[in-house]
């Protein structure tokens, strides 16, 4: 990975966990920092928007430095382009209102789908949710560009009409179509536990010594066949900050009163911030 842009000057590049809209959260996470927008770079683990008061700002934010900008979706993010598109109703702790009624809605969204379900840089991949644990980092790179050709293609609203659901629960290589892309959404955006052969569980959100009996945390399978590969993710806020080995969990529930994290990629340095009044709306509603 070449971090030098030239003989005087480092490129710092970090990953953030999920932000939910935490803008006044974001913006004193990257003063902390002392992000440079002309040089260094974020690597965002998606779930950008959703449950804080300042989607539309943070969306705004990250259009602008999209240059600077490295993004996974998360199913917040998918969940935004459902309800926009109206396939699905809004949840009670949703709040898009001001992100859909803004004058550069469809800009922004239209932005947002055009990104991607994994980002690989040398031996790191950064995932929002997980993997299940027999795809390779490679298959899973192709997987993903499955869901991202459906999601940024002329029949997108194909796509996201029927992305939502529980079943298939599990991988197969004979998947076709709908089910073939909702088993790779669901993984990649949604998934923290499964059975050790990959058959997943969508409604533990728990702590790790609450897991379920029969589920692992998906990092914790012995087969994965990721293990040799650095993973960042988020999504799991329970879960809390994770430097295991070849493991990096980075969502910290900053939404939740908890903190934003940062970590830096060339030496794991972890910075963070404390959650911000500002960024939590009247009434935050359960956590879908």
């Amino acid at each position: 990975m070449a971090f030098f842009i030239d003989d005087d000057l480092l490129m710092a590049i970090y990953a953030i966990g999920d932000i939910q809209g935490c803008y006044h959260a974001f913006r004193a996470l990257l003063t902390r920092i002392h992000f440079d927008p002309k040089l260094d770079q974020l690597w965002l683990v998606g779930d950008l928007i959703n449950r804080g008061s300042g989607s539309l700002n943070v969306l705004r934010w990250c259009y602008e430095h999209q240059d600077n900008v490295k993004v996974v979706l998360g199913n917040h993010d998918l969940h935004a382009l459902v309800v926009f598109n109206g396939f699905a109703a809004a949840h009670r702790g949703d709040t898009l209102d001001a992100l859909f009624t803004s004058d550069d809605c469809d800009v922004l969204l239209d932005w947002l789908r055009h990104q991607r379900l994994i980002y690989q840089e040398d031996n790191y991949l950064m995932v929002h949710a997980g993997l299940l644990p027999q795809w390779t980092a490679e298959q899973a790179m192709a997987y993903a560009g499955e869901v991202e050709a459906a999601l940024q293609g002329d029949n997108y609203l194909d796509f996201l009409s029927d992305m939502y659901g529980n079943l298939p629960n599990s991988w197969s290589d004979t998947l076709t179509g709908k089910d073939r892309l909702r088993v790779l959404t669901n993984a990649m955006t949604r998934l923290r536990v499964c059975t050790p052969k990959g058959e997943m569980e969508f409604t533990f959100k728990g702590e790790l010594e609450d897991v379920p009996a029969g589920f692992l945390p998906w990092f914790d399978v012995p087969t994965r066949a990721t293990k040799n590969t650095l993973v960042i993710f988020g999504h799991w806020s329970a879960l809390g900050l994770q430097q295991r080995e070849n493991v990096y969990a980075l969502d910290t529930g900053c939404l939740w009163g908890g903190q934003l994290t940062a970590m830096n990629i060339q030496t794991k340095a972890i910075t963070q911030v404390e959650s911000h009044p500002l960024d939590k709306p009247l009434k935050l509603n359960h956590l879908v």
